[in-house]
């Protein structure tokens, strides 16, 4: 029997993605906000979880640390997806990569072509791919969190960063200007475990692909 290791991270997507799982017949036996382990055992023998940093997901899948993984969109376009098969966008945890500026800042003043501009974000090829496709240069600031601080104390003159409420904009006196792209969560296996471990596998994408929340319109 060869174990199977799904790749998840804390917070939303795990959360979201337990109903995906219960659909494959798989529940994990441990909460992850009250155990310190980082590998959960799951009512199935070959199946376990284990818990890594969002940004981390693809590059365990990548590598055979896991062979399948539940990671964002924007995680993926950094990472640039490379050895990686990615059979389904499961619609979960959803939200959009945005630029923010504070509120009385003059983006569009400052986003004429040819001009430069100051960009503070952890998504540097989201980013970059961006404002060089509007002809702004940019001078990229990479942050990892507490990204609304920057334009506040002028380490930058905008931010890119995931927006879900824009709660946390608004509470800092910044404004969503312009939307990049939507972002949800998608499944990535790891391409060797999909030939070796081929019939485990396809059950549990197939048990996915029949659970994906249909598409609100």
């Amino acid at each position: 029997m060869s174990m199977i290791t799904l790749a998840l991270s804390k917070g939303r997507i795990f959360d979201e993605t337990l109903p995906l799982l219960a659909a494959a017949g798989i529940e994990v036996l441990e909460d992850p906000e009250k155990s310190r382990k980082l590998i959960l055992p799951t009512n199935q023998p070959d199946v376990r979880v284990v818990l890594v940093r969002a940004t981390d997901v693809p590059t365990y899948v990548e590598y055979g640390g896991a062979d399948l993984g539940v990671t964002g969109k924007d995680t993926l376009i950094e990472h640039g997806g490379q050895g990686l098969y990615q059979p389904l966008d499961l619609r979960i945890a959803k939200c959009r990569v945005s630029v923010a500026v504070r509120d009385d800042f003059d983006y569009a003043q400052a986003v004429k072509k040819g001009s430069r501009l100051k960009v503070a974000t952890k998504y540097t090829s989201i980013a970059r791919d961006f404002f060089a496709s509007k002809g702004v240069h940019v001078d990229m600031v990479k942050l990892y969190g507490s990204m609304e601080l920057a334009p506040l104390i002028g380490l930058s003159d905008a931010i890119v960063d995931l927006v879900s409420t824009g709660n946390t904009l608004k509470a800092n006196h910044l404004v969503e200007v312009e939307r990049i792209m939507d972002i949800s969560s998608h499944l990535v296996v790891n391409q060797a475990a999909l030939k070796l471990k081929q019939a485990p596998l396809r059950r549990i994408i197939d048990a996915f692909a029949s659970a994906i929340p249909a598409p609100k319109n």
